[in-house]
C-alpha cells in the first residue's frame, strides 16, 4: 500500500465513498445553484460579516473563493429580495471616512487580506445603481472637454466607439484636466494638470504641458485600490466635497494615501470611471454581460434587461367579490385601483395608529409614508447626499425625508445630472382637508406615497421621474 501524502482525504479521492455525504454539503446549496460557486469538492471555510444600510449585520460561513457577485447572490437569496443586477457589496473604512464599491469578479477573501488593524473596514450589501450606467450611457460620463483620442481616431465617435476604445488593449483615450492633489506628508493642497494614460496617471510640472520632460508619474493601479471619500472636506480638509485616492494594497492609516479631488461630481465621474476601465479592462465588461449571458437577443454593447413577464399579459380584476373576474372595461378598472388605493391607506393608517382606533383621514398623510422604504425619518441633508451617492448618481435616484429647517414640511432628494438636488414638499390645508404640494399648491395629494407615485409616472416640475429609491434594508 502507498503511503497517504498529507492533505489525502475521503473528499479528494473519488473511488472511496463517502459515508456520511450530508457532512460535506455545503450549507448554502439549498439557496445557491452550482453555477454560482466553483466547482470543488473540498474548500476552505471563513466567516464573514456584513452590514446593511441600518447598521444591522449578518455572518456568513462562505468558501474561501468566494466573488463579490456571489456574496450579493447569497444575501439576494437568503433575504428574498428582487434581483435587479445592482447589487453590490461595498468596502468602507470608517476612521479614514473612505469607500468603494468591491468589483463583482473581486475574491472576498483577497479584499480582506488587505486589511490593517489600525483601521476599522466593514462590508456593506447595498444597491448602487451607476455601476456599470457608463456601458448604457457613455458619452455622459466622458465630456468632450475631458478627453482626448488617437490621432488616427475620428473626432466623433459612436456610442459604442468610445467604449471599444476603451476596452482595446491597443489604444486608450486619453483622459486630462485639472485636479487638487495633496501633497505628500503635508497638510496643503496644490491645483495641477493631469493626464490619465495607459501606462499611469500624471502630473504636469508646467501648466498643461503634455511634453514627456514636463510629465511626473503620480501612480499606477496594479497594486493599489481606488476609493472616493465620503466625509468631504471634514477628514482631509480637501478644498472640495469631491475626493477620491489611491490606498496601496496592505498600507496603513493616511500616510500612503495619494489624495485627489475634483472641482464638480462630473469631473470626479470621469476620472474615477476611466481608471476603473483603465484598471480591469474587458473584466468590467464581462461582469456586465454576466446577467444576460444566454438569453437571446442581447448583443454586445446594446444589451436591454428583458422581463420575465410581458406587459401585455397583464390584466385588471377584481377580487371584491366572492369570485375574482377580469375587468375589461377601462374606465371601471381605473376607479377600481384607485378604491383599492385608498382603501390600501386606510388599512395602513389603522396599523399605524398606535392606541388601535381610527384616525380622521385628514391626518392620514402624517403617517402613513412612515412605513414607505423610500422615506427616512429624521436624516440631515448631508446624510441623504451620502446616502444618494452611494447608491449612485444616476437620474431618478430619490429619498424623501423630515426638513430639518422646518418640522412640518418634507424635503424630496433627487439625484439628476450627475448632480443632487432638493425640493422641499409644503403641507397645505384648504376646507378642513390637508394637501402636500411641490409646485405651490398646483398639484395637490392627499399623502405622500401618492405624491411619489404621481412623480414615479409624471416628471411634473422636477428635472426627471423618480426612479430608484434609497432603502434601509436590514438583513
Amino acid at each position: 500500500n502507498r503511503r497517504k501524502k498529507k492533505g489525502d482525504s475521503i473528499l479528494e479521492n473519488p473511488s472511496i465513498p463517502n459515508p456520511f455525504p450530508e457532512l460535506c454539503c455545503s450549507p448554502f446549496a439549498s439557496v445557491l445553484s452550482a453555477s454560482l460557486l466553483p466547482k470543488a469538492t473540498s474548500r476552505k471555510k471563513q466567516v464573514i460579516k456584513v452590514y446593511s444600510e441600518d447598521d444591522t449585520s449578518r455572518a456568513l460561513e462562505v468558501p474561501s473563493d468566494i466573488t463579490a457577485r456571489d456574496v450579493c447572490q447569497l444575501l439576494i437569496l437568503k433575504n428574498h429580495y428582487v434581483d435587479d443586477h445592482s447589487w453590490t457589496l461595498f468596502e468602507q473604512l470608517t476612521h479614514t471616512g473612505l469607500g468603494r464599491a468591491i468589483e463583482d469578479h473581486e475574491l472576498v477573501m483577497e479584499v480582506q487580506s488587505n486589511w490593517v488593524m489600525e483601521e476599522e473596514t466593514k462590508l456593506y450589501f447595498r444597491k448602487n445603481y451607476a455601476k456599470y450606467e457608463f456601458f448604457k450611457n457613455p458619452l455622459s460620463f466622458f465630456p468632450d472637454h475631458m478627453i482626448s483620442f488617437p490621432s488616427e481616431t475620428n473626432a466623433a465617435l459612436s456610442h459604442s466607439g468610445i467604449l471599444q476604445m476603451f476596452l482595446s488593449s491597443s489604444t486608450y483615450p486619453e483622459i486630462h484636466g485639472y485636479l487638487h492633489a495633496k501633497e505628500q506628508g503635508k497638510k496643503s493642497w496644490k491645483k495641477l494638470y493631469f493626464l490619465l494614460r495607459r501606462s499611469g496617471l500624471y502630473f504636469s510640472t508646467k501648466g498643461t504641458s503634455k511634453e514627456p520632460r514636463h510629465l511626473q508619474f503620480f501612480c499606477e493601479f496594479s497594486n493599489s485600490d481606488m476609493y472616493m471619500s465620503l466625509t468631504g472636506k471634514k477628514i482631509s480638509g480637501a478644498p472640495t466635497s469631491y475626493g477620491f485616492c489611491f490606498k496601496p494594497n496592505k498600507s496603513g492609516g493616511t500616510r500612503d494615501l495619494k489624495q485627489l479631488c475634483a472641482d464638480d461630481e462630473q469631473s470626479r465621474t470621469c476620472w474615477m470611471t476611466a481608471i476603473r476601465l483603465l484598471k480591469y479592462g474587458m473584466q468590467l465588461y464581462q461582469n456586465y454581460m454576466q446577467p444576460y449571458q444566454g438569453r437571446s437577443g442581447c448583443s454586445p454593447l446594446n444589451i436591454t434587461p428583458m422581463r420575465s413577464i410581458s406587459e401585455n399579459s397583464l390584466v385588471a380584476m377584481d377580487f371584491s367579490g366572492h369570485r375574482s373576474r377580469i375587468i375589461e372595461n377601462p374606465t371601471e378598472a381605473l376607479s377600481v385601483a384607485v378604491e383599492e388605493g385608498l382603501a390600501w391607506r386606510r388599512r395602513g393608517c389603522l396599523r399605524l395608529n398606535s392606541h388601535g382606533s381610527p384616525i380622521a383621514m385628514a391626518n392620514m398623510g402624517m403617517s402613513i409614508h412612515r412605513s414607505q422604504s423610500w422615506f427616512h425619518h429624521k436624516i440631515s441633508r448631508e446624510e441623504a447626499q451620502r446616502l444618494i451617492l452611494q447608491h449612485g448618481l444616476v437620474d431618478g435616484v430619490f429619498l424623501v425625508r423630515d426638513s430639518q429647517s422646518n418640522p412640518k414640511t418634507f424635503v424630496l432628494s433627487l439625484s439628476h445630472g450627475l448632480k443632487i438636488k432638493h425640493f422641499q414638499i409644503v403641507p397645505l390645508e384648504d376646507d378642513g382637508k390637508l394637501f402636500y404640494t411641490l409646485d405651490d399648491g398646483h398639484t395637490r395629494f392627499t399623502d405622500l406615497i401618492q405624491l411619489v407615485e404621481f412623480y414615479q409616472l409624471n416628471k411634473g416640475v422636477l428635472p426627471c421621474k423618480l426612479k430608484h429609491y434609497c432603502a434601509r434594508i436590514a438583513l
